[in-house]
């Protein structure tokens, strides 16, 4: 489950990938049970905007989901992404297995020290907490709204 600035976007970028079966864009780390878009807008729910990927490993590893994530927002940008901002829009990764957050923290490092960015990475890795799935509304939008056909 990786947040990094508004869900649209997010989940766009990982939709195209080959191996990406599901992506469903949602709420999770506040605590506001069942949070509305709008509860989660007034940036007092402590919610991030997330995308949860469903993917086959055998076509898209683990890794490969975490580049992505690395390549796709500024991970120094402290609870904004461009115009977007608030808590809502963190840079974070939620992690589902022991696994996962080794290779989270590890991908974290390897961008740090890279001399890539000149502020730190402000990231958040944590254990994944409970989904609470957006309005049927913002699924898929920028494929259905903005992308022209």
């Amino acid at each position: 489950m990786f947040g990094a600035g508004c869900f649209w976007g997010v989940e766009d970028f990982y939709r195209k990938e080959k191996g990406v079966r599901e992506t469903v864009v949602g709420y999770s780390g506040g605590f506001k049970p069942d949070p509305t878009y709008e509860d989660v807008c007034t940036d007092e729910t402590n919610h991030a905007e997330v995308v949860v990927i469903k993917f086959t490993p055998v076509e898209i590893s683990y890794k490969k989901l975490l580049e992505i994530f690395w390549e796709n927002h500024d991970p120094t940008s402290q609870d904004r992404q461009g115009p977007d901002i608030g808590t809502q829009f963190r840079s974070v990764i939620f992690y589902y297995s022991s696994e996962q957050q080794r290779f989270a923290e590890a991908s974290r490092e390897m961008i740090d020290k890279s001399g890539k960015y000149r502020t730190k990475i402000v990231t958040q890795i944590a254990p994944a907490q409970q989904f609470w799935r957006a309005e049927d509304y913002h699924q898929r939008y920028y494929e259905r709204k903005c992308i022209l056909k």
